[in-house]
Formats: C-alpha cells, sequence, structure tokens
C-alpha cells in the first residue's frame, strides 16, 4: 500500500483545514497518510518557505502529495503553487457559491474562523474546559448542579477525552465520574449521582479493547487482566440497566461521534452554536 503525505495549509492555525481534510480523506478506506500542517503561512516568504518543502516532499517520494488548503489572502493564493501534487482550495471549492447565492463579495479575510474574533464564544470555551477540568474524575461532585451533563463509566472508556471535546467545542459543562470496584460489586451509585440523574450518561466499551488500552497504561497488576476488564464492563452495563441510564459503547466511535450522538440522545443544548 502506497502511502501519501498530506499536507495541511492556512494563514491561521490550520483547524479547518484539517478538519475537512481529514473528514473528506475517511472516506477512502485502506489509504495511509502522513499528515503534515503548515499553520500561520501569512506572509509571502512564508509561503516560499512552505513551497520549499511540499516540492521537495514530492521530489523526494516521486509522488506528489495531497494539500489542502484554507489560505485567504488574494496575494498568498495567488503565490502558493506547488509544483506536483493535487491541491484543494476548500475556501474557493465553497465562497464562489455563496457568494452567488448571497449576491454579496466575501471579505477575503483570515482568522475569521477562529481566534478572538468573537470573544464571547471564545470566553465560553474557556470557562467549559476548565468546568471539564475540575469536574474530571470524580474530583469536584459538588459541582454537578452545574453540570449540563455527566458521563459515568469504568476507568480508560473515553469519558476525559470527550467531555473536554464536548466543552471545547460546544461549551458544554461536562463532568464525569468513573465507576469504583466498591460501586460495580454492590450496583449501587453514589448520592452525588442519585440527586443528578436527569445528566447523568453511560459510556461503555469492548473488554477485548479495554484491556489493550490499560495494558498501554498499567500493564502489572489485576487492572488490565481480562478478567477485571470484562467484570467490570459487564457490572457497569448491569447498573446502567438497573437504573435505566442511556449510554453508548465508545470501542469503534470517534470522540466526534461520541460528543454528536451524546447531544443528539439528550437533548443537552449546545452554548456555542455554528
Amino acid at each position: 500500500m502506497t502511502r501519501r503525505t498530506v499536507f495541511f495549509i492556512s494563514d491561521q492555525t490550520g483547524v479547518t483545514a484539517e478538519t475537512l481534510g481529514h473528514s473528506l480523506l475517511t472516506q477512502f478506506e485502506g489509504s495511509e497518510y502522513d499528515s503534515v500542517t503548515l499553520p500561520f503561512l501569512d506572509t509571502v516568504d512564508k509561503i516560499d518557505e512552505a513551497l520549499k518543502l511540499i516540492n521537495d516532499r514530492a521530489a523526494e517520494e516521486g509522488l506528489g502529495p495531497i494539500i489542502f488548503s484554507t489560505l485567504v489572502q488574494d496575494n498568498l493564493r495567488k503565490q502558493f503553487k506547488p509544483k506536483a501534487g493535487v491541491l484543494i482550495d476548500l475556501f474557493n471549492t465553497f465562497l464562489p457559491a455563496l457568494e452567488k447565492e448571497l449576491h454579496a463579495k466575501s471579505s477575503h479575510k483570515s482568522g475569521r474562523a477562529h481566534g478572538l474574533v468573537d470573544t464571547i464564544r471564545y470566553d465560553q470555551r474557556i470557562e467549559a474546559t476548565n468546568f471539564a477540568l475540575k469536574n474530571d474524575d470524580g474530583s469536584r461532585t459538588q459541582d454537578y448542579s452545574r453540570a449540563d451533563i455527566i458521563l459515568v463509566g469504568v476507568s480508560r472508556s473515553g469519558k476525559t477525552p470527550t467531555c473536554l471535546y464536548l466543552a471545547l467545542t460546544y461549551g458544554v459543562y461536562a463532568a464525569n465520574y468513573p465507576l469504583s470496584d466498591d460501586e460495580l460489586e454492590t450496583g449501587v451509585l453514589p448520592a452525588a449521582l442519585l440527586e443528578n440523574m436527569d445528566k447523568v450518561y453511560g459510556l461503555t466499551i469492548e473488554a477485548g479493547r479495554l484491556r489493550q488500552i490499560r495494558h498501554q497504561r498499567r500493564s502489572t497488576g489485576r487492572y488490565a487482566t481480562m478478567q477485571q476488564v470484562s467484570f467490570e464492563v459487564r457490572a457497569a452495563e448491569a447498573m446502567f440497566a438497573r437504573y435505566k441510564i442511556r449510554f453508548i459503547d465508545t470501542t469503534k466511535s470517534s470522540i466526534e461521534e461520541l460528543a454528536s450522538t451524546i447531544l443528539a440522545n439528550t437533548g443537552v443544548e449546545r452554548r456555542i452554536k455554528p
């Protein structure tokens, strides 16, 4: 299988190029890529340096790279002409159609998608992220009254990254609580969760995948044994059934898919909207 180099080019952070580019590439199963992000290419000199890197890589590999670009400024876009590969100008793909429909010309100004242009959204993301960090792994159950959602599951089932994604992307106040051995053995949830059952949502995971994840983190002791992880997964799902807690299997889902599904299933309102 041939590996292709993929460049993400931007005069800002490169997040838009990465997000759209990766979304498109996932439609081609079995392909492998080496990703290179080149952000903040906001001068002609930087564009020239990027072109040299891209052209050198193409010559070295004998195969032109795939290039996703979100360069906005006209002078930079005109300067950016790679010798080889396929250039996918994401803004140029969509802006002409929008300009025609809206009967207006786009501003072609960088910094509109990310950064401090919208300070209210930025502050909301920071506040929600701080909340998620302070309420990680059941550390501050007294704050659960402020939470929009509380994710519950066994250790390493994906609670923390999902909470952080909900916070950073949607401004959702997400807390998470890891089920302890005592709770799994007794099948009884702690009072802090019982008082906030309308916010509780469960995460589960296949035992084999959980064992793999735990083994990478701590290979000694019973923490990563198949017997232990199988018990925990069964006990957690039994608790979900007992308390009628909705839950999702994280085994084969991306963080983006998990977050979107959870919001759709719970009706939790996005504080930050597109």
